[in-house]
């Protein structure tokens, strides 16, 4: 069955539509007409089974026959990131990100960022796409760009950690520390690195040091490393 992606939804008001790039994907790229069946979602853990009663390649009509609602997993995963000079990397981790499994993502400004624009309608385009293709209910948060100090401030998670190696002491492993169906929020700086007095706030804020292997790893291959690990663990 197909996945469309619609939020706001509900019985309130049982006939709906799809939205105008949803609409042509639908009806001219899949061919679905009426009364074929297909399945919405608001991106907030609710999935509707529903028919097409108008197959407008502009405005596809349905209409919602049945609903099934997700429980929230038992633990959350959110990557703090800065945007990489090259936008393509970013969107890639998002992509891949979102189809791993990730509740939410924050992107901030590091001293040693060498991007300090980042426009979020794209990056929201590309977790919707994800969440459909790999057919789940929920849409992570995508937080807007702040500076390192505005982030930490922000941040609630109880297992916090931050991808970086002491120079004094061995490393540890992420997997190693991370226990079970936790929340956890995991700090991955940009491409030049932390500066010394972000890795010294990050540690007043509560962050413990981590590694995530042996391997010296760009800016998104670490961000999704560390999901990817925090989801194993908890598999």
């Amino acid at each position: 069955m197909h996945l469309f992606y619609q939020p706001g939804l509900g019985y309130s008001n049982p006939v709906e539509f799809l939205s105008e790039d949803d609409s042509r994907h639908a009806i001219k790229t899949l061919r679905l007409g009426i009364g074929e069946i297909i399945a919405v979602t608001d991106g907030h853990g609710n999935q509707y089974t529903a028919v097409i009663t108008k197959a407008d390649a502009r405005r596809c009509l349905f209409r919602i026959t049945n609903t099934q609602t997700a429980l929230p997993r038992p633990f959350s995963i959110r990557i703090c990131v800065a945007p990489t000079k090259n936008l393509d990397r970013i969107e890639w981790f998002v992509e891949k990100a979102v189809e791993v499994g990730i509740e939410r993502i924050s992107f901030f400004f590091g001293q040693h960022s060498e991007r300090r624009v980042l426009k979020l309608e794209r990056i929201e385009k590309i977790a919707v796409s994800a969440m459909k293709q790999s057919l789940q209910s929920f849409l992570p948060i995508l937080d807007e760009a702040v500076p390192f100090g505005e982030l930490l401030k922000n941040i609630s998670e109880k297992q916090r950690f931050i991808a970086h190696l002491p120079d004094d002491e061995p490393a540890v492993h992420l997997a190693k520390l991370a226990t079970i169906a936790g929340q956890y929020a995991v700090l991955i700086g940009p491409e030049g690195d932390f500066s010394e007095k972000e890795i010294q706030q990050a540690v007043a804020a509560g962050f413990r040091m981590v590694t995530l292997g042996p391997n010296r790893l760009r800016t998104e291959t670490a961000a999704l490393t560390a999901c990817q690990l925090l989801n194993f663990i908890n598999a």
